[in-house]
Order: C-alpha cells, then sequence, then structure tokens
C-alpha cells in the first residue's frame, strides 16, 4: 500500500494550468443625451407647466367599503 502514494502526482503539462488572468473589458460608454428638434434644450415653460382642477380628484384613493377585510 505505501507504494501507491508514491504514483499520485499533481499534473504539470499545459492543459491542466490555470489560465492567465485577462484584463477586464472597458466600461460601456456613456450614450448622448438626446436634444428636441432644433438641437437645442428647452427650458421650462415661464408660467409653469398646466395643472388641471380635477387632476388630484384622479388620484385620490376613495375607502373600500365591505371588501374582504371588513
Amino acid at each position: 500500500m505505501e507504494g501507491e502514494e508514491e504514483d499520485c502526482l499533481t499534473p504539470k503539462s499545459r492543459e491542466f494550468r490555470i489560465p492567465a488572468v485577462q484584463p477586464c473589458p472597458p466600461p460601456p460608454k456613456k450614450k448622448r443625451e438626446q436634444h428636441v428638434a432644433g438641437g437645442k434644450k428647452r427650458d421650462p415653460p415661464k408660467n409653469g407647466y398646466f395643472h388641471h382642477p380635477d387632476i388630484d380628484a384622479l388620484f385620490r384613493l376613495k375607502p373600500q367599503r365591505g371588501g374582504a377585510y371588513a
């Protein structure tokens, strides 16, 4: 049984070697900012954006009545 331990060797040929570390690829490039027609960025309206008087009513939550958790 002692002779079997002598036969165990670490493989040393190229196919068993750990490959060399490859450099990481460069990071992705930032996308260019797209401009609206005319090539200039628009400024916000001087009077502000349109605000419809009923806009808040569209997003108001109504309490549920008689639901499964009532």
